[in-house]
C-alpha cells in the first residue's frame, strides 16, 4: 500500500439534472451537484439548525450515460469516489479552482421516475427503491463468462 487514501462516500440529493459532454472517440462526462445536509440543535436557543453542503460530482463514459438516463433533480443517490481539484485561468486571467468528486461507484436510492411509476400503479408510496451498485469499472469491462 502506498500509505495514502483518497476516498469519498456521500449520500445526498441531486441539485440539478445531469449535464453531459460528449467527446470524439465516444467518451463522455456527466456533471451534477449533490446536496448533503447536517442538522443540529442550538443549545442556547433550542432551535433546530440545518446546514447544506454542495458537492460537484463527475461521472465518466457508461456510468455518465446511465446517470443521464435514470437520474433527475431531487433523486437520492449514494456516490463513492475520490476528490480531485482542478485549476484554470478565467477570462480575466485570474487563477480559479474547483473541487470535484470523481465517482467510481453509485447506487440509486430513490429516483423520481421510478417513484412516479410505482405511485401511479398503486396508491401505496414506496420509501426507497434500491439497486445494485453501479461501478465505473463494471460498465467498462466486457467479460466472456457464459452466465
Amino acid at each position: 500500500m502506498a500509505g495514502t487514501l483518497n476516498k469519498v462516500m456521500l449520500i445526498g440529493h441531486l441539485g440539478d439534472e445531469v449535464k453531459m459532454h460528449f467527446f470524439d472517440g465516444g467518451n463522455s462526462i456527466g456533471r451534477f451537484p449533490i446536496a448533503t445536509n447536517e442538522s443540529y440543535t442550538n443549545r442556547q436557543t433550542n432551535e433546530r439548525i440545518t446546514t447544506t453542503e454542495w458537492h460537484n460530482v463527475v461521472v465518466r463514459n457508461k456510468l455518465a450515460e446511465i446517470c443521464e438516463k435514470y437520474l433527475s433533480k431531487g433523486d437520492k443517490v449514494y456516490v463513492e469516489g475520490r476528490i480531485k481539484t482542478r485549476q484554470w485561468d478565467d477570462q480575466s486571467g485570474n487563477k480559479r479552482y474547483t473541487t470535484e468528486i470523481h465517482a467510481t461507484e453509485m447506487t440509486f436510492l430513490t429516483t423520481r421516475k421510478e417513484l412516479d411509476k410505482s405511485q401511479s400503479k398503486s396508491n401505496v408510496p414506496k420509501a426507497d427503491i434500491s439497486s445494485k451498485p453501479i461501478s465505473e469499472e463494471a460498465t467498462d469491462k466486457k467479460d466472456d463468462l457464459p452466465f
